[in-house]
């Protein structure tokens, strides 16, 4: 074990500070990273508070997380010392079960591990995340960063990008596909610019017109204010495809019924319960209501290919580590735009 200098919290009720965390050392499939950037989450400030329940403490945040390959196992063979490489929502699964076969390893039927807030499959020991100045991580969990990805503002594509990639891919986003984005925020905003580099017609839902004005800069060709009853129902079973990005329990009706025949609305940012919503607005034009979570690491790979090639990055405002507790309280008041990052290098100062 090695001490290692972190950000975290020892209780639901208390700011983040400074704390020394134990990595472990490398065994022969593993990878140590010495973190650059790490992004900030709202499931960071959900977890602290244990909002769901679930919080381990004490806690060190973050799993949007960007770095270089210091040190590697006798047995990996995929990472160099020196490698830009970077670390998502998990660190490790059974690599054994269906789901991971078919790889999607954050379905594991055996328990993924997520990067915090989680316990190591052989050692039960809590794992800790990116707000640190270094991460050890099984090698298949460790992502290529590829060269042309500005790593200052790569990070959230960790979290926030795969999860939007992963229901924009699944349900085939792309040329004569009407998509539209509900929610302006940390997700949303990914939504917009990964819908419209994969060539839909991309659709901003929103209840600010200046949000709106956001979005046609971001990449979408439309605004519907939700606030607007006629042209809410101007647009009704408009949409091949619309992703729900809002991060509390509301009410997805309205929205459903934007929904074009045989299309899907699907819930990314609410781990909630929603309101509910009257079946006959599924049955109507064979609508589903269907959930996504983040992408396998296969997916992960492909989504951090597809924005080097295409550009396409997160909207950051990169923070000192010492500002993490103003940043938080921004975040939770919706101010920011769009993601925060934190620029490891200012955890020692």
């Amino acid at each position: 074990m090695s001490a290692t200098l972190a950000y975290g919290v020892t209780a639901d009720n208390v700011p983040l500070t400074r704390m020394l965390i134990q990595r472990r050392e490398l065994r022969p499939d593993d990878v140590e990273i010495a973190i650059a950037y790490c992004g900030v989450c709202h499931s960071d400030a959900h977890m602290a508070h244990n909002d769901w329940k679930t919080s381990i403490y004490p806690m060190v945040p973050g799993h949007e997380i960007v770095g270089h390959v210091t040190a590697v196992g006798s047995a990996v063979t995929s990472h160099a010392v020196g490698d830009a490489v970077a670390v998502g929502c998990m660190v490790d699964s059974c690599l054994r079960c269906a789901a991971c076969a078919d790889h999607e390893e954050q379905h594991c039927e055996n328990g993924a591990v997520g990067t915090y807030n989680s316990r190591e499959r052989d050692t039960g020991k809590p794992t800790a995340g990116g707000y640190s100045q270094r991460i050890v991580v099984r090698e298949h969990f460790v992502l290529s960063m590829p060269s042309s990805l500005d790593l200052r503002h790569a990070a959230p594509l960790l979290c926030a990008g795969i999860t939007l990639w992963s229901p924009l891919r699944r349900f085939d986003a792309g040329p004569g596909k009407r998509v539209a984005i509900v929610g302006l925020g940390g997700l949303g905003h990914m939504g917009v610019k990964l819908a419209s580099a994969l060539g839909a017609e991309v659709t901003m839902i929103t209840t600010s017109p200046s949000k709106g004005e956001d979005a046609k800069a971001l990449g979408a060709h439309h605004v519907l204010l939700s606030t607007d009853p006629e042209a809410m129902t101007a647009a009704a079973s408009r949409f091949d495809l619309i992703i729900d990005t809002i991060p509390v329990t509301h009410d997805v009706g309205p929205y459903v019924g934007l929904v074009a025949r045989n299309g899907k609305i699907v819930v990314v940012g609410a781990i909630e319960v929603l309101a509910p919503i009257h079946a006959g607005m599924l049955l109507r034009n064979h609508r589903s209501l269907v959930g996504s979570a983040i992408g396998g690491l296969a997916a992960t790979q492909e989504m951090l290919n597809f924005c080097a090639e295409h550009q396409v990055l997160p909207n950051c405002e990169v923070i000192a580590m010492q500002d993490i507790n103003t940043a938080w309280a921004r975040m939770q008041a919706n101010d920011v735009r769009y993601r925060f990052v934190i620029d490891m290098s200012t955890l020692a100062a």
